[in-house]
């Protein structure tokens, strides 16, 4: 079993940017792909990005594509997501999540999430 808790969320300014991260426990962690999803009010849980078990491979939403960044450090049992030139349409609860399989873009392929962290970008 994985318990994730991310942290790094905020307020920015739109053009600003943020660096969350996704600490897990567990001697597993090197063994799941992870994936970061975003929640907005009144909206459903969207992908976002998603990282091997390697972090040799990564995928992303079209609509983060050129502005996030996902990375992970197995050694730290920490994934993170960079997240520059925010639009306040990236306002969400971002959540890290652990996958069955690497690129699952909807929430049945994930079997562990974290409670999220809260990003809001200002216009």
């Amino acid at each position: 079993q994985v318990q994730l808790v991310e942290s790094g969320g905020g307020l920015v300014q739109a053009g600003g940017s943020l660096r969350l991260s996704c600490a897990a426990s567990g001697r597993t962690f090197s063994s799941y792909p992870m994936g970061w999803f975003r929640q907005a009010p009144g909206k459903e849980r969207e992908f976002v990005a998603a990282i091997n078990r390697g972090g040799g491979s990564t995928y992303y939403a079209d609509s983060v594509k050129g502005r996030f960044t996902i990375s992970r450090d197995n050694a730290k049992n920490t994934v993170y997501l960079q997240m520059n030139s925010l639009k306040p349409e990236d306002t969400a609860v971002y959540y890290c999540a652990a996958a069955r399989y690497f690129g699952a873009q909807i929430s049945s392929g994930y079997d562990y999430w974290g409670q999220g962290t809260q990003v809001t970008v200002s216009s």
